[in-house]
């Protein structure tokens, strides 16, 4: 390796090494600025904050559907089977199958026994020793929606979820229309009192350069 070369590769090293400094410099610099820190503290200031909004949501909307089954959860719409996977689980109803997108939870117990008669098992009660596991067996092919468990393969509209994001939407652009309402009226008071003041001060300095008038002779 000539000595040309040698030099080259030191330069480009030492170039290399001068660059990586300097990103180290900048990501250093960049992390302790002060807008980034403000936003960290946004961040956790917003999730406490959501936390609250949550919490003021669900208790508006638990007064509002007072009078629903199974409060705002329970407002869900099952749509018609439009194949045999969506039909539900199979049920031995009066020597007949028959299939259920849904039903209450007080007809869980019935279900369970109509859904074991269907898998072949006769003379099943709640007091039988493996009631428990069919329960557990039938009740993970459906999911709760407040008091109506619906077939998992079952096309469900869920309106609950949908109000559910309207009224916090609103909650939230309602509470920061009242923040950023209250900060501007304060940052224009505070304007006004410190052009009230600046106005005094330039007023008193004036009186102060003003020269005294003279007093006539008698």
């Amino acid at each position: 390796m000539t000595e040309e070369e040698k030099l080259a590769k030191k330069k480009a090293k030492a170039e290399r090494k001068a660059k990586g400094e300097g990103l180290v410099a900048e990501f250093k610099k960049f992390i302790t600025r002060g807008n980034v820190l403000d936003m960290s503290v946004g961040v956790i200031m917003g999730s406490a904050f959501n936390a609250i909004v949550t919490a003021l949501t669900n208790i508006l909307l638990s007064v509002a559907t007072w009078a629903v089954p199974g409060g705002l959860k329970g407002l869900v719409t099952v749509l018609p089977a439009v194949n045999d996977a969506q039909r539900g689980a199979g049920f031995l109803v009066n020597g007949v199958t028959q299939h259920f997108q849904s039903f209450t939870t007080a007809d869980v117990n019935q279900r369970v026994i109509e859904f074991a008669a269907n898998q072949g098992v006769e003379g099943l009660t709640t007091e039988s020793a493996t009631f428990l596991q069919w329960k557990t067996s039938m009740l993970s092919l459906y999911t709760l929606h407040g008091t109506t468990y619906t077939y998992n393969m079952s096309a469900v509209i869920d309106w609950g979820t949908f109000i559910n994001a309207i009224i916090s939407f609103l909650i939230i652009a309602l509470t920061l229309f009242i923040i950023l309402k209250t900060f501007t009226t304060l940052k224009a008071k505070r304007k006004a009192f410190e052009e009230q003041l600046a106005a005094k001060l330039k007023k008193g300095d004036a009186e102060e350069e003003k020269p005294a008038e003279e007093t006539p002779a008698a």
